[in-house]
């Protein structure tokens, strides 16, 4: 009997229903960890679209937020159950707290088996609180025919307003199961951007017009507002300040931008001055207010899509529930006089220039970092941020952005998640070379992503800043006069590491050669390793300790 050399064609699964829905909203990039729990769904998009293997479930995830930040689009991560979706789980918290579009499919124990609790190989009983814990949307497939309507659900939830990142678990039976052309009809609709009130875009513009010293402060909640937010800032005269996650909305070398610098002492008078706050879907994040009590003007208007954002913290004069960029427009269309005082533009842009002198001679050996990183990498670079001293200290304010999209960190604050962020971005920009900046310390929280880097060819510059520990908590153990323990790590030897992936390394040991090194790291068009040895910054750079509360008992 003959046989056929040419294989049979493979049955469609669940992964290709999976590789429909990604299409249908422009995604062609997926990261996950294969699994024997989300077979279907890896073989799929490997075929069909891009895969790139990470290491660890939660840097798949935290290259999905990346990815989703830099390129505008929904990131998707594909872990396992059980043990990998808990690993997932932190890294979810990051894109929940920073409203990051991410699309976290997982895979869940066969169907027949789900709240048995037998002990079916990586089964939790109570996955799906989880995830619903850590996701503005969290589902189960529970039938074959539902999975495009369940993940078209989730997308829903992860476009609307606020966004955050969407759960789906999915039962490996299931995926094996599931057909595109049995799909039911679904039915999921994005909400509409919220309108403002009438009368309290009224009312705010009343305020405006009668603003004679007007700042305005904006978070990451305006993020669609770019050119609604840049008309309004000029037209009023205003200074514009920014949380960490609201800069380069208006690209930081407008001279209006004062930036991410609202708690920095050399803003106290400007901020005393002002009679009006103008502020724009920001949280009034504790490490950016001084605990809460950093003094802001009286006369405050508050704009929010989230109603109980909304005079939270600081009091609203006037409270408007609204899309940012709706809301902006409208009271931009309706504002034709302003009092503005002549001399207030002169008085933001000399603040703007001094804070910036001021921290440029505070971080000593620092600065010629950071003009070297501006120096050499295009606006449209990513620079993807760990938590360590250079980027907690004038990463976050002082190196200039251009783009929102650019400028990507942990907004939780969780140390480690900067250098698959940073892959995530090195694949949504392809075109451009992308720097990730990390510690020593944070760098070893994920080293075996370097893996992960190395085997994607992507653009990045790995820029590792060792001091041989966790500086900033190290900082703080001295400041506050607390023994030192669990500060000083066992450091790898960076140059081994990065021969063993094959990627050129460079080491910064003394000042003069760092834009020239870093020059020719973008040059090589692939993944290079770079090291700064911390110890041999000169001029010496001031201590950074973190704007954090130590309580203390009176009497």
């Amino acid at each position: 009997m003959a046989t056929s050399d040419t294989a049979a064609p493979k049955e469609p699964t669940g992964g290709d229903v999976l590789v429909e829905v990604m299409r249908r909203h422009g995604i062609d990039t997926a990261f996950g960890v294969i699994s024997i729990h989300n077979l279907p769904l890896v073989e799929a998009v490997a075929r069909e679209l891009n895969f790139v293997e990470m290491r660890h479930e939660a840097a798949v995830v935290n290259a999905a937020d990346g990815y989703a930040r830099a390129s505008g689009r929904i990131g998707v991560a594909i872990t396992s159950t059980g043990t990998g979706a808990g690993n997932a789980a932190g890294s979810m918290v990051e894109a929940l707290t920073a409203g990051s579009r991410v699309l976290h499919v997982t895979g869940q124990i066969d169907s027949e088996y789900l709240g048995s609790c037998r002990g079916v190989i990586h089964e939790v009983p109570k996955q799906l609180q989880m995830l619903d814990a850590v996701s503005v949307f969290a589902k189960t497939v529970t039938d074959a025919k539902d999975a495009e309507a369940d993940l078209e659900e989730a997308i829903a939830h992860i476009l609307s307003a606020p966004s955050g990142p969407a759960s789906i678990e999915w039962p490996s039976d299931l995926q094996y199961l599931a057909r595109p052309d049995e799909q039911r009809p679904y039915d999921a609709h994005v909400a509409a951007p919220a309108e403002p009130d009438n009368g309290a875009v009224a009312e705010a513009v009343r305020l405006l017009s009668r603003a004679e010293r007007p700042l305005i402060w904006v978070g990451g909640g305006a993020a669609g507002a770019k050119a609604e937010l840049t008309s309004l800032v000029h037209k009023l005269g205003a200074g514009l300040l920014t949380s960490n996650s609201g800069r380069a909305i208006v690209p930081e070398d407008d001279d209006r931008v004062i930036g991410n610098f609202a708690a920095n002492p050399g803003v106290a008078t400007l901020l005393e001055e002002a009679d009006l706050l103008l502020a724009v879907g920001t949280h009034f994040r504790s490490n950016e207010t001084k605990s809460y009590h950093l003094a802001l003007p009286t006369t405050q208007i508050q704009i929010d899509v989230d109603a109980a954002a909304v005079g939270r913290v600081y009091p609203a004069t006037v409270g408007i529930v609204g899309d940012a960029a709706l809301t902006l427009a409208a009271i931009d269309a309706a504002l034709t006089d302003t009092a503005v005082d002549v001399d207030w533009s002169a008085k933001v842009t000399a603040t703007r220039e001094s804070v910036r002198t001021a921290l440029t001679e505070f971080i000593g050996g620092y600065a010629e970092i950071c003009e070297g990183i501006r120096s050499v990498l295009p606006r449209e670079s990513v620079v993807a941020r760990d938590v360590t001293i250079p980027s907690s200290q004038w990463g976050n304010r002082l190196l200039p952005f251009y783009e929102r999209e650019t400028n990507i960190f942990p907004l939780g604050g969780g140390i480690g998640q900067g250098l698959a962020m940073g892959i995530g971005a090195a694949l949504a920009r392809p075109h451009v070379p992308t720097l990730v900046v990390a510690g020593d310390g944070g760098l070893a929280v994920h080293l075996g992503e370097l893996a992960s880097l190395a085997g994607t060819g992507a653009r990045c510059v790995v820029l590792v800043f060792n001091d041989g520990g966790y500086g900033v908590l190290r900082n703080m153990q001295q400041a506050n006069g607390f023994d030192r323990a669990g500060v000083d790590l066992y450091t790898p030897r960076f140059d081994l590491l990065a021969a063993s992936f094959d990627m050129p390394y460079h080491l910064v040991q003394g000042p003069g050669t760092f834009e020239r090194q870093l020059r020719d790291a973008v040059a090589h068009g692939g993944p290079v390793l770079m090291e700064v040895d911390v110890t041999a910054l000169s001029p010496t750079p001031g201590t950074f300790t973190p704007p954090v509360h130590i309580p203390t008992r009176e009497g």
